[in-house]
C-alpha cells in the first residue's frame, strides 16, 4: 500500500491509468461501516483509493472539528488488512487556498433535516468531496446510506456538473446492539449508548407497521416520538421523505427513506430506514 500526502504525486500514480478506480472518501476513525465500503470497492475496482481527510469546512462553530477522533495509526493498519492500494492522507493546506472558490448546496435540499441546524454543512461537505473526486478521478465512488441526505446531495453533484463517476450507495452497517455505527459513538458512556439503542429500536417498530400495511406517515412517527420519549433524548427531528427528499404522507414502497436525529449528552446521533 503506498501512502500519499501530495495531491500532484497521487494524480501522477494514477495518470494514465486505464484500469477501474474505486474511490472511498472518509475522515477516518475507521470502523465496521468503513471497512464494508472498502470490501466492496476491492471486489468491483482494479485500484482501490481511500482517502483520511477531516474537512473543516462541513464543521460548523461550536461542533467536534478540534476534537474529531484522530486514528490515523489504527486506520493505516486496517486499510493495509482491507488491501487498499493506495490511502490519500492530505492535510488542510493541501486541499485549501486562503481564497476558495466556494461549492454551493442546494437551496432547498441542502437547507432542510440535517442543513436546518446546520447551515453550510453541505457547502463544505460537496466542496471537498468534489476536489476530492477531481484528484483521485474515480470510476466509481462508494458512500453509505446512513448519510442518506449526503449522499442524496452527491448523486445530485454528480448530475448537475455531468461527473462521470458511479456513485455506490452501500447499506447501513450495525453493531451485533443495533447501533448503526459512527465514529462519533466513542463519545456515548455506557447509559447513553444504551439509551442510543431506541432509535434502532423506534426504526425496527417503524418496519412492522409497514409491513402490517401502515403507510401513513404521521402514526409511523407518532409510534417513533413515543419510542424515543425520554428526557436525556432530544429529539432534533424524525422525518419521513422520498428520496428526493419531499415530506411523504404515505409511505412509497421503494421510494421512502425514514430520518432521526437525535443529541444525547453532547453526542449528536443519525440513523435512518430505506423502504
Amino acid at each position: 500500500m503506498q501512502i500519499v500526502k501530495n495531491i500532484s504525486e497521487l494524480k501522477n500514480i494514477l495518470k494514465d491509468n486505464h484500469k477501474s478506480i474505486g474511490f472511498v472518501p472518509t475522515m477516518g476513525a475507521l470502523h465496521n461501516g468503513h471497512i464494508s465500503l472498502i470490501q466492496k470497492a476491492r471486489e468491483q475496482n482494479d485500484i482501490v483509493v481511500l482517502s483520511i481527510f477531516v474537512n473543516p469546512t462541513q464543521f460548523l462553530q461550536g461542533e467536534d472539528f478540534d476534537k474529531y477522533p484522530n486514528k490515523l495509526e489504527a486506520d493505516i493498519k486496517i486499510a493495509q488488512l482491507c488491501d487498499v492500494d493506495i490511502l490519500f492522507t492530505p492535510n488542510i493546506n493541501t486541499m485549501y487556498s486562503d481564497d476558495e472558490l466556494m461549492i454551493k448546496a442546494p437551496k432547498l435540499r441542502g437547507f432542510i433535516l440535517e442543513g436546518y441546524n446546520r447551515p453550510g454543512h453541505f457547502d463544505g461537505v460537496l466542496q471537498v468531496v468534489l476536489k476530492l473526486f477531481n484528484i483521485v478521478n474515480p470510476t466509481n465512488a462508494y458512500f453509505g446510506k446512513k448519510d442518506a441526505q449526503q449522499l442524496i446531495l452527491i448523486k445530485q453533484m454528480i448530475d448537475n456538473l455531468f461527473l462521470d463517476i458511479n456513485i455506490i450507495q452501500c447499506d447501513i452497517v450495525r453493531d451485533s446492539d443495533g447501533l448503526a455505527l459512527s465514529s462519533r459513538n466513542v463519545y456515548l458512556t455506557p447509559i447513553q449508548r444504551e439509551l442510543a439503542l431506541k432509535i434502532s429500536q423506534a426504526l425496527r417498530e417503524a418496519s412492522n407497521l409497514i409491513a402490517k400495511d401502515i403507510f401513513n406517515t404521521n402514526t409511523i412517527k407518532k409510534h417513533i416520538y413515543k419510542i424515543l420519549d425520554h428526557q436525556d433524548i432530544d429529539i432534533e427531528y424524525v422525518s419521513i421523505v422520498n428520496q428526493e427528499l419531499v415530506p411523504l404522507q404515505n409511505i412509497e414502497l421503494k421510494n421512502s427513506i425514514i430520518l432521526i436525529a437525535v443529541q444525547i449528552g453532547t453526542t449528536r446521533l443519525i440513523d435512518n430506514l430505506w423502504i
